[in-house]
């Protein structure tokens, strides 16, 4: 059996080690860039005259044929093939002859699955980025539709004040704009050509790793050959941003599966984005956020797994760091399946407005509008918190009505009282960036041109980001 070691070996691999080593099922996904990576170092041969015009184009021409076998599914795998670098190359030799012989010249393994999975990453960290960004455009649009409709807001999952129900949506919405900040970041720190680094000290041929990275697309070349073949930082990175939106989506996740129980009452979920029960012929179940909130797990698992394999790794390459590409694939498949239907869950899920509205409407959740007037009137804070305290603590166990032993305490009065009145509550928040509806008016159009502003940073459809 023949490998790209051969000739340093008397005997040719066990079965056992290929069982163990081979990386073709997963990293397949990856022959897309291996392809543009090979095309972008045939021309950087060719410019270096290792290879002739004639011989150039002969292996593009091979590189094509191999693209459309892949595309097709006709191309062959074999069992020598480990992985799809050596299954692309070993077809291109067979296309090409003695050209094909030529087209690792001056090219490890090394840095070319090093350039395959940051052009890999690249790509779809921008497709997260977009996927993102419409979830945001949901919420906004949902936000919009609520106009003055309020609920309670929580701490601690108590009742705490009321607040616009746009008010809330947003705030997920500006937990999101983190992320895409975030994936953005990634994006451009792991916007670096590898290529031309070789197994790990760069080539002795007269290669020009610069073309190369311009030739891809990429903003700089790698500075160090040692580092450029062994950095997996921008794996890390990338799988900390998708954790970290992974927990955003499930916290997300478990608000709908809340407000969604008869309990709370909140939200009413489509057809189309819930699922029944097998036994129980009266269950529509949560079952995109309850999957939102459990893959949050799953993610983070990705995420400490590198961390463990990377974590004690000398310089340079190790055959550990094959371990780096199923994690990033699987938290970025899981997380885009996320985003797609977390979407489709908050664009069609109906808001029971009136039992909202119902919640926040105990007059207890007035309690701090009640000492922020005796604030204005002059007295500390802290007093008037024991004071409103004191009269709520009353209420409760007398069964009295709030209301009542507010208008009839001489600091405070029918003016006090009238705090209490539904709705008023919420209309009192004047604070830019508050609950109130004047501060989410400007929420709205400030949320609105910041997602203008990442779609422009994000890129358009197709640009080979």
């Amino acid at each position: 059996m023949s490998t790209l070691w051969h000739g340093r070996f008397e005997e040719g691999p066990s079965d056992e080690l290929l069982a163990f080593t081979v990386s073709l099922g997963f990293d397949r996904r990856l022959a897309a860039d291996d392809l543009a990576g090979s095309r972008a170092h045939v021309r950087g041969l060719a410019r270096a005259g290792i290879l002739s015009d004639e011989e150039a184009e002969v292996v593009l021409a091979a590189l094509d044929r191999v693209e459309e076998e892949l595309r097709t599914g006709v191309f062959q795998f074999e069992p020598t093939d480990e992985d799809i670098h050596t299954a692309i190359e070993r077809r291109v030799t067979a296309l090409a002859g003695e050209a094909g012989a030529k087209l690792h010249t001056g090219r490890s393994r090394n840095d070319q699955v090093a350039t395959d999975l940051r052009l890999w990453a690249r790509r779809e960290l921008t497709g997260v980025a977009r996927r993102v960004l419409a979830l945001q455009r949901t919420l906004l649009e949902r936000a919009r539709e609520a106009g003055p409709a309020y609920l309670p807001g929580y701490t601690h999952l108590q009742r705490a004040q009321p607040v616009l129900l746009a008010h809330h949506l947003l705030a997920h919405g500006w937990a999101l704009a983190r992320d895409v900040d975030r994936l953005l970041d990634c994006r451009r720190r792991l916007d670096v050509s590898p290529l031309g680094a070789g197994a790990l000290a760069g080539s002795s041929l007269p290669l020009d790793p610069d073309a190369t990275a311009a030739d891809l697309g990429f903003a700089a070349r790698f500075e160090n050959s040692l580092d450029a073949v062994s950095d997996r930082d921008f794996v890390a990175e990338a799988l900390f941003a998708l954790s970290l939106l992974a927990v955003h989506l499930s916290r997300m996740g478990e608000e709908v599966i809340l407000w969604s129980t008869d309990e709370f009452g909140f939200v009413r979920l489509d057809d189309a984005y819930a699922t029944g029960s097998s036994m129980l012929p009266q269950k529509k179940n949560p079952d995109i956020a309850e999957l939102a909130r459990g893959k949050a797990g799953r993610v983070i698992g990705d995420l400490t797994g590198i961390l463990a394999t990377m974590k004690g790794l000398p310089l340079s390459y190790n055959r550990d760091l094959q371990e780096d590409k199923e994690p990033l694939f699987d938290a970025v498949e899981q997380t885009s399946l996320g985003l797609a239907a977390m979407t489709g869950l908050y664009a069609t899920m109906t808001f029971d407005v009136e039992r909202m509205q119902q919640a926040a409407d105990s007059p207890y959740a007035a309690a701090t509008d009640l000492a922020e007037l005796l604030v204005e009137r002059g007295k500390p804070f802290r007093e008037a918190h024991a004071l409103v305290g004191g009269l709520v603590r009353d209420s409760l166990e007398r069964h009295v009505p709030l209301a009542e032993l507010v208008e009839a305490h001489p600091e405070l009065g029918a003016e006090a009282a009238e705090l209490l009145a539904p709705g008023r509550s919420v209309t009192r928040r004047t604070t830019p960036g508050g609950a109130g509806p004047d501060a989410v008016a400007v929420q709205l159009e400030r949320f609105a041109r910041r997602l203008e502003a990442d779609a422009e940073r994000i890129g358009p459809e197709g640009d080979g980001r």
